[in-house]
């Protein structure tokens, strides 16, 4: 088994390739379902409240994390056409594992009647660990580790659901674009 080196990809913490291996082959991904798990230390409470958020509450955030990760990924890599993003395996397709861990969440926003509003700095955290990985072979192209905290404003600001998304959307669809940089990269896409 080929070990991976360690590779510079502007914008990510850590990244790792196998030596030789190269993304110029790959017209087509498949997305796999995306796993999210919550940091350890979070136990939030409702907003508001002392009551803790329950299972059904807990597990509503981890799928929608995980479907607005998918939703993001699958839109970049989308665009224009340069990629298709299929469901089967096959010479010329790429299959990307990516996966949310040590997710952070400041102000769960369940929408009950009543809440608290709640302002934050930062709505949250997550990182992202993804492999690359050739949907025939199964062999490992590249692995990426990167955290990222939501944007925040520096100052004080009212989060809530809608907040959450929309900042989960932003970081999202940052490890997207440059998961889609670096494939234009591979085939010539952009250059002059």
């Amino acid at each position: 088994m080929t070990a991976c080196r360690r590779s510079k990809v502007k914008g990510i913490d850590l990244a790792y390739a196998r030596p030789g291996a190269l993304l110029a082959g790959y017209g087509k991904v498949i997305i796999d379902p995306v796993e999210v798990s919550f940091r350890k230390d979070w136990d939030p409470g409702r907003t508001g409240s002392r009551m803790k958020l329950d299972a059904k509450e807990r597990e509503n955030i981890r799928s929608g994390v995980a479907k607005i990760v998918q939703e993001e990924f699958a839109k970049e890599l989308g665009k224009g056409g340069a990629y298709q993003v299929v469901t089967e395996p096959g010479p010329d397709v790429l299959r990307l594992r990516a996966n949310i861990a040590d997710l952070y969440v400041n102000a769960p926003d369940t929408m009950t009647p009543g809440r608290t509003q709640v302002y934050t700095i930062s709505a949250g955290e997550m990182t992202l660990v993804a492999e690359l990985v050739d949907s025939e072979s199964g062999q490992a192209i590249a692995c990426v580790v990167d955290r990222r905290e939501s944007q925040g404003t520096g100052m004080m600001t009212l989060t809530n659901s809608v907040v959450n998304r929309q900042e989960a959307s932003i970081i999202a669809s940052s490890w997207a674009r440059i998961l889609r940089k670096r494939l234009d990269a591979a085939h010539g896409i952009g250059k002059k």
